[in-house]
């Protein structure tokens, strides 16, 4: 049985470390994808779901403590943050700010190999553990805990912003949540109005869970309010009122895609 390599996402924007780092675990047999600053890192991450990170705190359009702080709002993913600040509290605040460990510069091959294989054991115990919060429906398992998706029995990849989305439905089965409210829960109270880029994520939900994305099972669109999740056994009943709703909704677009 062959299995898959590890995908970790490398943020560096020193040329000659990010290679050395890169060209050590690529020799391990992990694969490596590269960020030379935090904007890209972010688009990676979103883009790969990769199962590790390797952040530096200095890097340009985007620091690393600010991908950590990011990423840590929506995902468990185990991050390393390489750092040449060697003071207590520098250690304090990359570790309250969402990371699992930090490696000091200048540091070897054998140390960056021993962290990386601890923070992926940490993970592969985390899946071995018992998940309380499994949710069914029909052919469709998710396990909110463990951030895992199946459908007919197969793996479902999800990026950690589609999982977010499809967790904070599914834990609101069979009510209405209004474009106001998903953009805010999980891009922040800054987004509001944008109801066409909250449908380009339901399409990319739809298109992976849904057998028929024309004609959805489970994702369902409210005209001109937002969209819920329904579970196969409720599309007969009563039409549940909204969770929230907000005046700018009422004449929003209505995407029935």
């Amino acid at each position: 049985m062959t299995t898959k390599a590890k995908r970790i996402l490398l943020a560096e924007d020193e040329v000659a470390l990010r290679d050395f780092v890169s060209r050590n675990l690529r020799a391990r047999g992990f694969e490596v994808l590269e960020a030379s600053n935090g904007l890209e890192a972010m688009a990676l991450w979103e883009r790969e779901d990769p199962h590790l990170l390797i952040l530096d705190i200095m890097m340009p359009r985007m620091d690393g403590l600010e991908v950590c702080r990011r990423v840590r709002e929506h995902s468990a993913v185990p991050i390393i943050v390489l750092t040449a600040l060697d003071a207590e509290s520098d250690k304090v605040s990359v570790l309250d700010l969402g990371a699992d460990d930090y490696l000091t510069k200048p540091f070897g091959v054998e140390e960056l190999l021993a962290r990386v294989r601890a923070a992926l054991r940490r993970t592969q115990w985390e899946v071995m553990l018992p998940t309380g919060d499994m949710k069914r429906f029909g052919d469709l398992e998710i396990d909110l805990t463990g951030h895992i998706v199946r459908l007919r029995g197969e793996e479902v990849r999800l990026s950690p912003t589609e999982f977010s989305l499809l967790g904070l439905l599914v834990s609101n089965v069979g009510k209405v949540l209004t474009h106001r409210v998903l953009l805010q829960s999980i891009w922040g109270p800054e987004y509001g109005g944008e109801a066409e880029y909250l449908r380009v994520y339901i399409n990319r939900l739809r298109q992976k869970l849904e057998s028929d994305p024309a004609h959805p099972r489970y994702l369902l669109t409210e005209p001109g309010v937002g969209y819920r999740f329904v579970a196969p056994e409720t599309r007969g009943t009563r039409k549940l009122p909204p969770l929230a709703s907000n005046s700018s909704d009422e004449g929003a677009h209505a995407d029935n895609e």
